[in-house]
């Protein structure tokens, strides 16, 4: 590839260092400089982020918690709170839209951002990252790291470059910008290892490995046909393309919502359908919620489970009706829970992890209804919890509650245990369980001596 088909450096990809534990330590300033650890504090937790310092020692994301004790013995565990990331992350985001209004957000604390036509205003590409890093300091308290690079796949592996050094003997700090342009963009590209792309997985690693290849300038000598051979045909182009610079994908500021769902995992492995029911309910009532948030409604609704020797299934239903209400949902993942060719498994192992997701989503039609209807409800054909139920009248009284007093000012009654307790808050277990017993203590029934 020559240097002029790369093109302008003009995509950005920020990234937030070490995103959660930042917003911790502007909570409790005595955490700098700690090895501090966010995520599932349980024995059945993972690790949402960690400090450089916890970094140097092994410890990374989506490691399980207990693993990362062994490594880290000394490193700080704090639950996390998502709901304040969430805040945080809003506040980093308008910083990005007041750059370009061509803003790709791929998580709470990343987006591409196409400046192409903002540099005349603002400056050039390594400008505007400038201004950003200054701005999310100046205003957030916070630290990023930039990459800016003339597409998608160069911008991402220049944003790592830019990261903070993680040592045992000191975290040492990045660049804060690195800046790929089209005269050393191929020599930046080949030097990194094929791990680096998207797409090259364990399994894809040992295919290749085994063709003799370790760096993207290994992968770009293999003739396409012997790529192709070794992991398919639609993989192997993907990576050919990657592996000359080749990333045509551009930055999309809007994409339309596929699926919402909320998934938990328990403390100690359920077998008891009564309590998974109430499990169900809390979850559909919480993506219930956001669906009516986003104006959408849903036609097929998932149920997953995983079981305590970790085999997990997924189970779905489409329906006729539009469902927007918690209870609407629950019919309908309830019916799934209850399949006869489940039942010997919850019985017999018990379930470590329920989800429920909805999808097939859109607008919901606004179907009016008579007086009449809403009376009769479920009794003219229109299924409880759908809309046209008369359901959707309550669930609107709930959000306007909800949104006065709190998101727990109304919960479900099916969701209460029975001496009259809500079992936990939807999101607060997001990275695993904690495994002390006032949590625990809800799954009284749940699977014990196990």
């Amino acid at each position: 590839m020559t240097n002029g088909s790369w093109g302008e450096p003009n995509i950005l990809h920020v990234d937030m260092d070490s995103f959660f534990v930042s917003v911790e330590v502007l909570r409790d300033p005595t955490l700098a400089g700690k090895p501090v650890v966010v995520g599932g504090t349980g024995s059945r937790g993972v690790v949402a982020s960690a400090s450089y310092e916890a970094r140097a020692f092994g410890v990374h994301s989506a490691m399980p918690s207990t693993r990362a004790r062994r490594l880290c013995p000394r490193a700080i565990f704090l639950h996390g709170d998502h709901r304040r990331y969430g805040e945080v992350s809003g506040q980093i985001h308008r910083i990005f839209h007041s750059m370009t209004p061509l803003v790709e957000p791929i998580a709470l604390d990343e987006a591409f951002l196409d400046v192409s036509g903002a540099r005349r205003l603002l400056g050039s590409g390594e400008e505007i990252a400038a201004e950003i890093r200054t701005r999310v300091h100046d205003e957030i308290g916070l630290t990023c790291s930039v990459g800016v690079a003339p597409n998608k796949l160069l911008a991402k592996l220049a944003s790592e470059a830019a990261k903070p050094i993680a040592a045992v003997s000191g975290v040492r700090a990045g660049k804060g910008i690195v800046v790929i342009d089209a005269e050393h963009a191929e020599d930046f590209l080949y030097a990194h290892p094929i791990r680096a792309l998207w797409g090259v997985g364990p399994r894809t690693y040992e295919r290749l490995a085994a063709l003799g290849v370790q760096t993207v300038a290994d992968l770009a000598k293999i003739p396409l046909d012997a790529l192709v051979g070794a992991v398919g045909m639609s993989h192997g182009n993907h990576l050919h393309e990657l592996s000359l610079g080749r990333d045509q994908r551009p930055v999309v500021s809007e994409r339309d919502t596929k699926s919402i769902g909320h998934e938990e995992t328990f403390v100690r492995d359920i077998d008891d359908t009564v309590e998974l029911h109430r499990v169900i309910v809390r979850l559909c009532d919480a993506v219930a919620s956001r669906l009516r948030a986003s104006n959408l409604a849903a036609r097929t609704v998932q149920l997953k489970l995983r079981f305590a020797d970790f085999t997990t299934i997924t189970r779905s239903r489409s329906t006729k009706d539009e469902l927007s209400t918690g209870n609407g949902l629950a019919r309908v993942a309830g019916e799934l829970l209850d399949a006869p060719e489940l039942a010997e498994g919850i019985r017999d192992q018990g379930i470590r992890l329920l989800g429920v997701s909805a999808s097939h989503l859109a607008p919901p039609t606004g179907l009016q209804l008579s007086f009449d209807d809403l009376l009769a409800g479920t009794e003219r054909g229109a299924p409880e919890g759908s809309i046209g139920s008369g359901w959707h009248e309550v669930a609107d009284a709930i959000d306007a509650i909800r949104e006065r007093f709190g998101a727990d000012a109304v919960v479900p009654g099916a969701s209460m245990s029975p001496t009259g307790d809500r079992d936990r808050t939807v999101g607060a277990d997001l990275w695993g369980p904690s495994d002390s017993e006032d949590e625990a203590g809800a799954h009284s029934r749940s699977r014990r001596g196990r």
